[in-house]
């Protein structure tokens, strides 16, 4: 098992990592016009990149959002690398690399759901150091470092935030994206920490995690996530006090099945339900 500080920059890099930071604020603003201007709007429609029968959407926004955050990212930190889910990477001379899921949750989007958000990350070539998750439409903002996760509402300054602590199985409640999992093995195992949990809600994407960093969720699992999919929220949960591992509690950095929880005896209980997935 990871512990909370697992995502925290080292001092050499800290002062990267401010300055990063204004970089990924002001590319999550340039983000915003290209994210609204298709959300609820009437022909919205997706093409899918599954070509093995199953749906996995892309839109028009998912395309213009990276576009966005790529101009940025190009402009103001040009020696950085980024890896997208849209367009092909880009190397880095820095050692730094941007992670960007444009548009995670463009199946919320579709339907009008503002579950969705826009996830910028920061690796430095070993462990994400800085997550930015953004939701344009409610005009909500949440960022952590590792050490500290922070969440801001347009107009309002920044709150910091902490993770619940204190809260057994029994009594938490625990989020995921899809009832269906993964394989019928992950969702069986998945379904004995939903059964002995009090609340189960499904659909949520980034905004759970998210909400575990702000202390109303207590637990995210889930299966089939890429790279871009869980990048930029490590140091938010971790900055919050939460911890994220993969399900056998190792690395989550690269995708697969993550585990988020808001304590370290939490993440436990669980994990020793998906043992055997």
């Amino acid at each position: 098992m990871t512990d909370a500080a697992a995502s925290s920059p080292s001092p050499a890099l800290r002062p990267q990592v401010a300055a990063a930071l204004a970089a990924a604020l002001r590319a999550a603003d340039a983000a915003r016009p290209a994210a609204l201007a298709h959300f609820r709007t009437e022909g919205l429609s997706a093409e899918n990149k599954d070509v093995g029968g199953g749906f996995d959407p892309v839109t028009a926004a998912d395309r213009g959002v990276e576009a966005a955050i790529r101009e940025v990212l190009a402009r103001e930190r040009p020696g950085d690398g980024v890896l997208g889910e849209e367009q092909a990477a880009t190397p880095s001379t820095s050692g730094l690399t941007w992670v960007v899921d444009p548009i995670d949750g463009t199946r919320a989007y579709l339907i009008g759901a503002p579950t969705w958000g826009v996830l910028i990350g920061l690796n430095d070539g070993t462990r994400p150091v800085l997550g930015l998750m953004d939701q344009p439409h409610v005009g909500e903002r949440f960022w952590g470092d590792g050490d500290s996760a922070w969440w801001a509402r347009d107009g309002q300054p920044p709150r910091r935030m902490r993770a619940r602590r204190g809260v057994p199985l029994a009594e938490a409640r625990l989020c995921s994206t899809f009832p269906e999992v993964g394989t019928q093995a992950e969702r069986l195992a998945f379904e004995r920490v939903r059964d002995r949990a009090r609340l189960t809600r499904y659909g949520l994407d980034c905004t759970g995690y998210a909400l575990l960093a702000a202390g109303g969720v207590d637990l995210v699992v889930e299966a089939g996530l890429y790279a871009y999919d869980v990048q930029a929220l490590i140091p938010i949960v971790e900055g919050a006090g939460g911890v994220i591992t993969t399900w056998e509690g190792g690395d989550p950095q690269d995708g697969g099945r993550v585990l988020a929880a808001g304590s370290p005896e939490l993440h436990a209980e669980a994990m020793a339900l998906l043992a055997g997935a």
